[in-house]
């Protein structure tokens, strides 16, 4: 009897594999938001844009920060020392010199655990006055400057600037000076040589071009008219300054007087999808810092952002990380929440603790590609940057964070949805740089690089993404709040 023939069954079709979980993926940041996220981001940055516009001095932003936080109920710390404890939930600040200053929300967890601390630098590359600045040469009257920091000093010739400082007069009395920020006032300039006159110096390297000595201000022209005076230019300045400031010449023996750009930082790009201004390194990372604390009420453990000085000339000085000022402050701390102070406790709360070198990096500008590493530099708007080093050549003068401690902060930042990348400065042997990251390491505690990317990076006018800001912000104010 004839049978059916059987089919033979179809094997099954392979399914196909994915392997994008396996491989990193870059991609822009902007492409997720909605509309009220494209809203918050835009108010974020025109809070920033004003801070950057308050705050071009060290000085300055401290002001600023003193002003923002006692709206928010933060006190001084010599006003709270007086009650008898501490309570968890309250919110200090103590001042170093008036150029650094450390805001702290206290937690309920005990100090020797361990306090988490975001430091970030106030001072930016600039110009400043030389202690005898003031002189005429052929009918002109020149102010005298020393470069601040690391700059390219072909950027600072012939654009708007403007002076900021303080003089301390030889009775004792501090006259603040500002001048060039307003519309009314007038701005000052050091001036370029013509093009037309340029032959021999266009064929010199840039560093042999351009001289400090020749960064000097213009700032007069019109002589007294006192008969046979000697330097008349430079008297009826001087005359002008001891008429509004009531100053003499001597009286810049005992001043800082910073000489910084006059332009208004602003939205950038057809989009404004951009911020460009002044002193950007680091005053983003120290107003997204700033920020987070303010947005916390009572963290368990207790947080601290300090914001010091010095940081653009290597950490040197009283006002620099180096100084013995958070050691003070945490000791005062421990001192009334635990009722006695040790150099155990202290040492231990500082061991023990969490913190964040919140300094910006540099982002990848396609018009110098041969200077960056493509897979390891970081890209605008692509999120906030995790640092692991800094340095120069091999990892000279560095903290290299450990890889525990660079996985705690990814499970932090991916569990709560903060869009970050990683990136180091350039090509290894290219350049280089540092920050404070390794002076705080010196205490035992993790520390890790965290901030923005910068196009312009110690020019005059340096570029953020306002996207990058804001998940800044937020990657601080949850490094704050849940980082255990």
């Amino acid at each position: 009897m004839a049978t059916k023939k059987q089919k033979s069954p179809k094997s099954p079709k392979p399914k196909k594999e994915s392997f994008d979980h396996l491989v990193m993926k870059e991609e822009s940041g902007w492409l997720n938001l909605n509309k009220k996220d494209l809203g918050t981001i835009d108010e974020f940055a025109r809070v920033y844009i004003d801070f950057l516009n308050r705050s071009k001095t060290e000085r300055e932003a401290v002001d600023y920060f003193i002003e923002k936080s006692q709206e928010k109920k933060f006190l001084p710390l010599r006003d709270v020392l007086k009650l008898e404890k501490i309570p968890s939930g309250s919110k200090v600040y103590a001042i170093n010199h008036h150029k650094n200053i450390i805001l702290a929300v206290t937690g309920k967890d005990p100090l020797e655990d361990g306090v988490n601390i975001i430091c970030a630098h106030i001072d930016s590359p600039r110009l400043d006055l030389k202690q005898n600045p003031l002189y005429e040469d052929t009918g002109l009257a020149f102010l005298k400057t020393h470069y601040y920091g690391g700059i390219k000093k072909y950027h600072w010739f012939n654009i708007p600037l403007s002076i900021h400082g303080k003089v301390v007069k030889l009775d004792g009395k501090i006259v603040d000076i500002t001048i060039g920020e307003k519309d009314e006032e007038p701005v000052f300039l050091i001036p370029d040589l013509l093009p037309h006159l340029s032959r021999k110096i266009a064929d010199k390297k840039v560093s042999d071009a351009f001289q400090a000595e020749n960064l000097n201000l213009i700032v007069g022209n019109i002589p007294v008219t006192k008969k046979d005076q000697k330097d008349p230019v430079k008297v009826a300045i001087m005359d002008l300054l001891n008429q509004k400031y009531g100053i003499v010449e001597a009286d810049f023996n005992s001043s800082e007087i910073e000489i910084v750009p006059a332009m208004k930082a602003r939205e950038a790009g057809l989009d404004a999808s951009f911020i460009a201004g002044y002193g950007q390194d680091d005053r983003i990372s120290s107003f997204a810092a700033f920020r987070a604390l303010l947005d916390l009420e009572k963290p368990q453990r207790t947080t601290l952002v300090f914001f010091v000085d010095k940081e653009e000339i290597g950490s040197t000085g009283n006002s620099s990380i180096q100084s013995s000022f958070l050691e003070i402050f945490i000791s005062q701390l421990v001192e009334k929440m635990k009722g006695a102070w040790s150099e155990k406790t202290v040492r231990m709360a500082l061991a023990q603790s969490q913190a964040i070198s919140a300094d910006v990096d540099v982002a990848f500008d396609p018009n110098y590609k041969e200077v960056f590493d493509n897979r390891n530099t970081a890209k605008m708007g692509q999120g906030v940057i995790i640092t692991k080093y800094t340095g120069h050549g091999g990892k000279y003068n560095t903290s290299d964070a450990n890889a525990e401690y660079v996985g705690k902060l990814r499970r932090l930042f991916s569990k709560n949805n903060i869009v970050f990348q990683f990136g180091e400065m350039g090509k290894v042997d290219e350049g280089g740089g540092g920050t404070i990251a390794k002076f705080l390491a010196h205490f035992g505690m993790d520390i890790i690089d965290c901030g923005p990317p910068l196009l312009g990076m110690h020019s005059p006018y340096e570029i953020s993404s306002k996207f990058d800001l804001y998940q800044t912000y937020k990657g601080y104010n949850v490094f704050l709040e849940k980082m255990r």
